[in-house]
């Protein structure tokens, strides 16, 4: 199919969202001043996860993208019930004392979040019981262990990552009587999901990663350009220190079939996730589950077969890296996304794309045609065709739409060929996915006086 521009705006628009912090007494007192949303399936359905809130109980504003595989379910769960477990592990004890007694006689709870959703964006309603039962089994236990010092957010994170993992693996293994719940709380456990989070409040920004998806921060120089700096590392076989950690944890006789083609056990991409019980649960409990689970997960082959080499489980943890950065003036934005984008693009051209697009200033890159023999007649065309480009380039109201325009569009020239986006855009859904990922992205724009105040 041929896709007219219009049709391949509504296309690249149909899940953007924009959220911008309100002011107060015509001051912005946030460290942030908004974000930009969106997301570009390639799977049918998606399996990115996106999410947004803010802190109503302590200060700060939580982002994270969600990447599944196996289907979507885990990267679901983990969307709705993250930030609820992260916010839960920051609160102070009298807070989670009067959320406690709220709960106990019956009373309105405190707000925790106020989620920043678009319209697709969906919660599982039959589920909001169980998980809302199990994220209380945890605040009580916070309030028995009661300490009196404040948390430490870095700590926060990790513990919050953890402890969901674990509550997905138990409700896995408990199981539920109704028969619906049953089968989710296993499809859930047994699919799996990476995490990227970040938590800023004032000047201290954390990011906490699972898996490979990125944080990657742009900032301006002073002569007005833009550099791009790395907020996390990817938990994969790339990673020499990931897999260190993976061979440090397993017996010397295991050293050659743990990561086996690039992938933990020959089988997983990233080497960190949520879910993927598989690769933590042993094999007697594996079958247990499986055998007394209901039936449509019996019929699943992925469920039934064992992974090679399976002699030391776990292999695979939640546990998130946590990186803090005290933000500076000249950190104008963070951008949060899945592996779809950085597959096809160097976290270079993000800074420089969303950095002009934000500032509204394109420098001029000379138009380089690295080994190409370009005729005058096609130099003129290039050039003219920049110069339409230059009047278009900020069609978009979502910097998370206009990255989108440039991974999935850009030529060997770098720039927007729109033939090329449409021919992208029209693929058939099984073809899609075998020439891209879906993609998620999350553009976070700072306010450099507040953090100049500082």
């Amino acid at each position: 199919f041929y896709l007219t521009p219009p049709q391949v705006n509504s296309i690249l628009k149909a899940n953007e969202y924009s959220f911008k912090v309100p002011e107060f007494d015509g001051k912005n007192v946030s460290s942030v001043l908004g974000f930009d949303s969106n997301q570009l399936p390639a799977n049918a359905p998606i399996e990115d996860r996106r999410s947004a809130a803010t802190c109503l109980q302590t200060r700060g504003m939580l982002l994270g993208v969600f990447d599944g595989h196996a289907g979507c379910a885990c990267a679901q769960a983990v969307s709705e019930r993250l930030f609820y477990y992260i916010a839960v592990s920051l609160l102070p004890h009298e807070t989670l004392l009067e959320i406690e007694n709220a709960v106990e006689s019956g009373r309105a709870l405190l707000p925790i979040l106020q989620w920043h959703k678009h319209p697709n964006d969906y919660f599982s309603k039959e589920a909001s019981k169980l998980y809302f039962n199990s994220l209380r089994t945890y605040w009580q236990e916070l309030i028995d262990l009661n300490s009196g010092e404040t948390t430490d957010v870095k700590e926060a994170l990790i513990n919050a990552f953890k402890r969901l993992d674990n509550d997905i693996s138990l409700e896995a293994q408990v199981g539920d009587p109704n028969s619906f719940l049953n089968y989710l709380v296993l499809r859930v456990a047994f699919s799996g999901a990476t995490a990227c989070v970040a938590h800023v409040d004032g000047v201290d920004l954390h990011i906490a990663n699972t898996g490979d998806s990125r944080a990657m921060l742009g900032v301006q120089e002073e002569d007005g350009s833009w550099s791009a700096v790395n907020l996390s590392y990817d938990h994969n076989a790339q990673n020499e220190h990931e897999v260190e950690r993976v061979k440090m944890e397993h017996p010397k006789a295991e050293e050659k079939s743990l990561v086996k083609q690039d992938r933990l056990l020959g089988l997983l991409m990233p080497f960190r996730a949520f879910g993927d019980v598989k690769f933590k649960w042993s094999i007697e409990l594996q079958k247990r589950v499986v055998e007394s689970g209901p039936d449509q997960l019996n019929e699943n082959e992925y469920t039934k077969f064992i992974p090679p080499n399976y002699h030391t489980p776990p292999y695979l943890t939640a546990e998130p890296e946590v990186i803090h950065h005290r933000l500076r003036p000249q950190d104008k934005f963070l951008v949060l996304a899945t592996d779809g984008l950085w597959e096809t693009m160097h976290r270079q051209d993000v800074a420089r794309i969303v950095g002009e697009y934000l500032t509204g200033v394109h420098h001029q890159q000379p138009i380089a045609v690295g080994g190409y023999k370009v005729t005058l007649g096609q130099m003129h065309g290039l050039l003219t065709e920049r110069r339409a480009r230059i009047s278009s380039v900020f069609e978009d109201q979502n910097a998370a739409t206009h990255l989108i325009r440039h991974a999935v569009g850009n030529n060997e020239f770098g720039t927007v060929d729109h033939e090329r986006l449409s021919k992208m855009l029209s693929l058939p859904e099984e073809l899609a996915r075998m020439y891209r990922d879906d993609i998620t992205i999350i553009v976070v724009q700072f306010n450099s006086h507040v953090i100049g105040a500082y």
